[in-house]
């Protein structure tokens, strides 16, 4: 029996009966003589392909084609019928038929036809698997349901579709920018493609330009002989993920300007020009505004690197995941280390929610992890996050360096009016300048304009 299955809708009982018996030996099938009998049966299982007669006793073909495209438009439907009409083809194939045959059926093109069909329905089951895939590997970021990632996940979605458009990721260190290009890349068109990563930052300037776009035999000392592909090569047909791009240096970033632009380019020490199509995909944590101020990055490669941008946001941006996303780390590390644990103490999970990820969901996996290792079970508490609690609430992990530690008022404080009072100051030291507040108070600029928005909001509402 087959991997694939086939539904016949065919009211001719013969033609049904040796249907089913030349094709039971390739493919799981089964047969319905009735519309009523084959809506059943699709609503409760969606086969891979339909044979569908167009004329039933109980109904028309054609409204039937209709009714299960509107409900499955991904069921794949091939015609069968007596009516040798253009126009019946025509508005078949219109409302979503992969084929159309005339009777008697002609079991080899019949064959045919089904296979045909199937290429079809085996791209979309490699597709759904490739997503499953990097869904699975993105759940950290996809775990919860705080508005912040419900837009950014829903903005991905519709972004993913295009094949050539690129797309600037902003966030801090840890957010899963990574994470979001892998989403995109197995979501669009080119998911067949590579997915190449390139970590801007983790090569030296002198040498980004060959690993980018390559080089010829002889192009500088210690090349090899026979010259090399670049990763732009690499990715063709795919994606480039190039991360941390606000480390390319000036020469670099020209290259990859006209490359973005003309979508051609030279390999180094190379005369012969290269014609590559690929989706270009950054990110980065740095202010590329203020860089483009100072005159360390390119204001055009800007532009063409942003033509589509999502903003990622820090996991103190959404707060209400912190818990989930723990969650599911706990379960995988438990897995992994032979562990079993419930859960977290209450203790545990306020203090996880009081703290201050400056890692973000790395930092955040990093702790579960430590804790899973460490922790005696069967909840994981502060200790075993390896977290400490100074006084009143102060959260501090036994990671941080920091030399200061700024102790509570037994009165406590008004903490929103205190968080107002620091971003005033700091804009005011700044005199205005929003990248330049952000540093002051030593959190990235996209922070620091959601907390200024947040606390706008909050006094508008107050006022009304």
């Amino acid at each position: 029996m087959g991997l694939y299955s086939v539904y016949i809708v065919e009211d001719d009982q013969d033609l049904s009966e040796m249907l089913q018996i030349h094709l039971e030996l390739k493919y799981r099938t089964e047969a319905f003589s009735t519309c009523r009998e084959a809506t059943k049966a699709i609503d409760r299982h969606q086969p891979d392909v339909i044979l569908l007669d167009i004329r039933l006793g109980d109904g028309n073909g054609m409204d039937l084609l209709k009714r299960i495209k509107d409900r499955y438009p991904h069921t794949v439907i091939i015609m069968m019928t007596v009516i040798n009409d253009i126009g019946t083809a025509v508005s078949a194939i219109k409302m979503g038929a992969s084929d159309y045959l005339l009777k008697p059926i002609n079991l080899d093109v019949l064959e045919v036809s089904i296979e045909n069909a199937l290429d079809k329905v085996r791209l979309k089951k490699e597709v759904q698997i490739l997503q499953e895939k990097a869904l699975s590997e993105n759940v950290p970021f996809f775990v919860g349901k705080s508005d912040t990632v419900q837009d950014v996940i829903e903005f991905v979605n519709k972004i993913a579709t295009a094949k050539d458009t690129p797309l600037l990721i902003l966030g801090e260190t840890g957010t899963g920018k990574e994470l979001i290009a892998h989403s995109v890349h197995y979501k669009s068109p080119n998911f067949q493609g590579p997915f190449i990563s390139l970590n801007c930052s983790s090569i030296p300037k002198e040498l980004i330009e060959s690993e980018l776009f390559g080089y010829e035999k002889g192009a500088f000392t210690g090349a090899h002989a026979l010259g090399k592909r670049g990763l732009v090569e690499e990715a063709e047909n795919g994606t480039l993920f190039l991360d941390e791009i606000g480390d390319l240096g000036m020469e670099a970033q020209a290259k990859l300007l006209r490359f973005l632009e003309e979508g051609e380019f030279y390999r180094v020490g190379g005369t012969r020009k290269h014609e590559i199509r690929t989706r270009v995909i950054s990110a980065t944590n740095r202010d590329l505004a203020d860089m483009i101020e100072k005159g360390i990055f390119r204001q055009d490669l800007y532009y063409r690197l942003a033509v589509v941008k999502v903003e990622i946001p820090s996991l103190n941006e959404r707060k209400e995941d912190i818990l989930p996303i723990a969650k599911h780390f706990l379960l995988a590390f438990s897995q992994k280390h032979g562990k079993e644990f419930r859960g977290f103490t209450s203790s545990a999970e306020s203090t996880l929610m009081d703290y201050q990820w400056k890692g973000n969901i790395r930092e955040l996996k990093n702790m579960v992890e430590r804790g899973v290792i460490i922790g005696e079970g069967p909840d994981l508490t502060v200790n075993d996050l390896g977290i400490h609690t100074v006084d009143a609430g102060v959260v501090l992990s036994d990671r941080q360096n920091d030399d200061k530690i700024y102790l509570l008022p037994e009165e406590g404080i008004d903490l929103q009016r205190l968080e107002e009072k620091l971003i005033k100051e700091a804009l005011n030291r700044a005199e205005g300048n929003a990248t330049k507040a952000a540093k002051l108070l030593n959190i990235s600029y996209h922070a620091f304009r959601y907390r200024k928005k947040r606390l706008t909001e909050t006094q508008s509402n107050t006022l009304n």
